[in-house]
């Protein structure tokens, strides 16, 4: 029996996470948009990433649970079909009823957000379970495609509102729509790998250690899932309303910058890269750096290049702790890549919501007011540099998170043996 080439459905699993972007990048960048056209607040923008992050996670624990009851090779094929329903009804549910706009918004974010669930679960483990030479670099280039995808989305949002104006952004909505669909011929063409087996290879010896190491990596995928997404949804409004930065100058220097940096973090770590513990430490120690930056600098060009240069330092802290997962955790298994995923999905639902409700608070008190005046800016530039000033405690506890991983994966001594009794 030929063994069966998995080139193309290696191809195709870098084509959804490609196009899957859109589903994480173009919200945000519609958010300014968004809240014009519509009255929408700040909080409840904010819910839009909650909504999305917890419907994924919802997936992702389903499949941590029931694994074994589902045909991944199905899934998958269908997934990115998902994800251009969610997007067509996000763009159309708005533009036919305007009235109910946030409800349209909500129901594409909730079925879009369904296929970026089963992503997260499927595509890490497909090319997790394809032979490879160097699957470090397999999995390092898979999420390097998503950082290429944000930056290609911000890219082409900035052109297309600058030319077309901002109140045709439902056209380009449904632009984004039509791209899964080159994913979902792609995987219907391809043979996929049999991944039914591989949560059945896992030894039962030291089985506490694993169960704890496995909890210490879904932690740090969470405060990493922060510290990235965090920035990744908020910078576009930062720099518009906080660093007074114009819309189109802000996502093609800001956002794309910060997408392109996480993209060749990433593509760097898959070429050079090893001692992932120690990439994984020094990317929380950097992002911190960045937010506290963000948070606190005076001047409008250090906390622009300190939101920036978050896309390094967070670049590797998702794929990183995967791989940190693999080399440590023999055979972890699909349910293991969907408990992963499901901590770095918590993370990214959590971080933009509680920064959104930072600066919906800090904006509205007395403080801030007071504040401002004294500084020369507005309250709403005060709330959002909290919101950034809060988010650094995410990558704080994760330095430490990461510190404890290296402890408890360090290799440990083996007794010397038992030396026979002299007669």
């Amino acid at each position: 029996m030929s063994v069966p080439s998995f080139k193309r459905t290696k191809f195709a699993c870098y084509a959804a996470y490609f196009t899957m972007s859109s589903v994480f990048c173009l919200p945000p960048l519609l958010f300014v948009t968004l809240q014009t056209m519509y009255d929408i607040s700040y909080t409840l923008l904010g819910t839009l990433v909650l909504v999305n992050f917890f419907t994924q996670l919802a997936i992702d624990l389903v499949f941590t649970v029931f694994s074994k009851k589902f045909n991944f090779q199905k899934i998958v094929k269908v997934m990115p079909l998902i994800t251009s329903l969610g997007l067509f009804i996000y763009a159309l549910v708005p533009t036919f009823f305007p009235d109910a706009a946030y409800v349209g918004l909500l129901s594409g974010t909730v079925i879009f957000s369904v296929a970026a669930g089963l992503s997260e679960v499927m595509l890490s483990p497909t090319i997790a379970a394809i032979p490879s030479e160097n699957p470090q670099r397999d999995m390092s280039l898979l999420h390097s495609l998503y950082a290429f995808g944000v930056f290609t989305v911000a890219i082409i949002t900035t052109v297309f509102l600058k030319i077309f104006r901002a109140e045709n952004w439902m056209y380009l909505t449904i632009f984004f729509a039509l791209l899964p669909i080159i994913a979902a011929v792609l995987f219907m063409l391809s043979p996929l790998p049999d991944m039914g087996d591989a949560s059945a290879a896992v030894s039962v010896e030291n089985t506490k250690r694993r169960a704890v190491g496995l909890f210490l990596c879904v932690a740090c995928i969470f405060f990493g899932s922060c510290a990235e997404n965090a920035m990744s949804n908020w910078i576009s409004s930062y720099l518009e309303k906080s660093l007074q930065i114009d819309k189109a100058v802000g996502d093609l220097l800001g956002m794309a910058g910060f997408a392109i940096l996480l993209g060749f973090a990433r593509i760097g770590y898959a070429k050079f890269g090893k001692k992932i513990m120690w990439v994984l430490l020094i990317g929380m120690i950097g992002a911190t750096a960045c937010y506290l930056v963000v948070g606190l600098a005076p001047g409008i060009i250090p906390a622009f290049i300190a939101c920036v240069l978050t896309g390094v330092f967070t670049a590797m802290l998702w794929p990183g702790t995967l791989i940190m997962m693999e080399e440590n955790i023999p055979s972890p298994g699909v349910a293991a890549y969907a408990l992963m995923a499901a901590g770095g999905d918590f993370g990214a639902a959590i971080a933009p919501q509680l920064l959104g409700i930072v600066v919906d608070k800090v904006s509205a008190s007395a403080l801030a007011q007071e504040l401002g005046s004294t500084l020369n800016l507005t309250s709403e530039q005060i709330g959002l540099k909290a919101g950034m000033l809060a988010t650094s405690i995410f990558p704080i506890l994760g330095i430490v998170v990461v510190l404890v991983i290296m402890q408890h994966f360090k290799p440990r001594k083996q007794a010397p043996p038992i030396q026979p009794l002299e007669k």
